[in-house]
């Protein structure tokens, strides 16, 4: 099984039910799978086959979910990209993706057509929406030949390209199986109970792999409803909650932050919701508590990572829950706190956590190297510090590469940063370190405050009996909003890239 057939079992046992709902328009799973197949056939008919590089350039509208569905069916693989990357950016994943049909936004057209003379294996693009003296996607499904063959899909083929951000250099291609994206929105269905009833709110990123497995492909394999949003607004994300009775929220932690504070609303707005999940970035644990006491949601906070595709651990939603913690392992998925040879740590100690399971990419596009250090006897090295405690919770302590060292001693960033966002008058909090001449490195937090009469001294008094000295950061700057990508995660690499002491 993989996830074409899915749709299609679903169309045909449950062809009323809703797939998804934009803006009021509601489309069953019937008229879904019609107009997936309608596009696979146009797909077939322009050449595109197996094997064949399809980039996907649209934001959160139902053309997302038609073309992605549609290029894998055909046999083809998708490349998920954002629709606001530069032409540089655009440019390299195009090029080094071998793309060789693009389906974008109209608005992107004159970016694309500066950048058609650098990809050579380009051989033409489809706007979802109309655009003169270009192919139209509506209007490529209106005649359809039916007649020609399409091709088997094996679960070991590449289904997706995803194209990590990367801190340094370019980004890597993760090419992800059908095998590695079917199980994976079956252990999410399975891990968050998912039926038939639910209707699951999509706004985080389509293009991003944690939207595209929690929130698109987890719901088709369940047979819930998408209710899909066009963008990412705190009091638009209320109201489409109550008003559309969702069951299902899956957010970054700054949504729930952007959230906690709109100052009208109450635990009756969030009243259908029976479950809300967290990825994508770690949850500060005071956010987390705060967030589930006033609305009366429960958070459940996870882990997972593009290579991934994504998700390898999960707070039960029965049984015990550890804020602080991103949970156990998933169905069929196994995490391991490792030491630099590989080993396994005891439990309690700081390692680098490694995963293992049907989950886990082929490997990186092009890269052999690349691929040869990442997974090692057929385990994934995240690069993510991790802890395990006896009963197997994972806390994941921080990044390798974002580690400070803080004359020889280790300065984890997120462990300050969940002190400071205990404080009352403190909105958003990042810590990353700089340079210093006498300790090598020093910590330096970037803050975003409810109260400009907030200063440095109150501070630094408010953490010096939380953190030990060397740990209280010795230059704090404050600034309106901290930058973050499409996802909403913090971005540190920007942080450290312009920064200033």
């Amino acid at each position: 099984m993989n996830l074409s057939e899915r749709l299609r079992s679903n169309a045909q046992h449950y062809p009323n039910s809703l797939s998804y709902d934009y803006l009021g328009e509601q489309v069953t799973y019937q008229e879904l799978d019609d107009r997936v197949n309608r596009f696979t056939y146009q797909l077939a008919a322009k050449g595109i086959g197996k094997g064949d590089v399809v980039a996907l350039l649209l934001g959160n509208n139902p053309y997302f979910v038609t073309a992605y569905y549609g290029v894998i069916r055909a046999g083809a693989i998708v490349v998920p990209i954002n629709p606001t990357f530069t032409s540089r950016e655009l440019s390299y994943i195009l090029t080094t993706s071998k793309c060789k049909l693009i389906i974008a936004h109209s608005a992107l057209q004159p970016v694309l057509n500066g950048l058609r003379s650098q990809l050579a294996e380009l051989q033409s693009i489809i706007y979802a929406e109309p655009v003169e003296n270009e192919l139209n996607m509506e209007l490529l499904m209106e005649e359809v030949d039916e007649q020609l063959s399409l091709p088997e899909l094996d679960e070991e083929d590449v289904a997706v390209i995803l194209f990590t951000s990367g801190t340094t250099g370019n980004p890597k291609g993760a090419m992800l199986t059908h095998r590695n994206l079917y199980s994976n929105a079956v252990a999410c269905c399975e891990l968050f109970e998912m039926t038939r009833d639910d209707r699951i709110i999509a706004v985080l990123p389509l293009f991003h792999v944690f939207c595209m497995t929690v929130c698109m492909n987890a719901p088709i394999i369940c047979g819930s409803s998408m209710v899909i949003m066009p963008k990412f607004s705190p009091v638009d994300v209320v109201n489409t909650i109550r008003d559309t009775r969702a069951t299902l929220f899956a957010g970054v932690p700054t949504m729930y932050n952007y959230i906690m504070q709109l100052p009208n609303v109450s635990a009756a707005d969030f009243s259908s919701l029976r479950l809300a999940v967290s990825g994508g970035a770690p949850i500060p644990v005071s956010l987390l508590e705060n967030f589930s006491e006033r609305f009366q949601v429960q958070i459940q906070e996870g882990y997972g990572l593009s290579e991934a595709s994504p998700v390898t651990a999960f707070n039960p939603i029965r049984g015990k829950r550890k804020p602080g913690s991103v949970g156990l392992n998933i169905p069929s998925v196994m995490n391991m706190v490792v030491d630099s040879e590989g080993l396994e740590v005891p439990r309690g100690e700081i390692g680098e956590l490694i995963v293992k399971g049907p989950n886990v990419m082929k490997g990186y596009l092009g890269m052999p190297e690349e691929t040869s250090l990442t997974i090692k006897d057929d385990w994934l090295y995240t690069g993510d510090l991790a802890t395990m405690d006896e009963e197997g919770y994972i806390y994941i302590v921080d990044r390798k590469k974002d580690l400070i060292l803080v004359g020889g001693y280790n300065v984890y960033p997120r462990e300050v940063e969940e002190v400071l966002y205990q404080h009352p008058a403190i909105i958003e909090a990042a810590v990353i370190g700089v340079p210093d001449e006498q300790l090598g490195e020093a910590v330096k937090a970037y803050i975003v405050r409810k109260d400009a009469a907030l200063m440095d001294e109150e501070i630094r008094a408010f953490l010096q009996d939380k953190l030990v000295k060397y740990k209280i950061p010795k230059y704090i700057e404050y600034i309106a909003e901290l930058p973050k990508n499409s996802s909403g995660k913090i971005l540190r690499k920007s942080l450290r890239e312009t920064t200033v002491v």
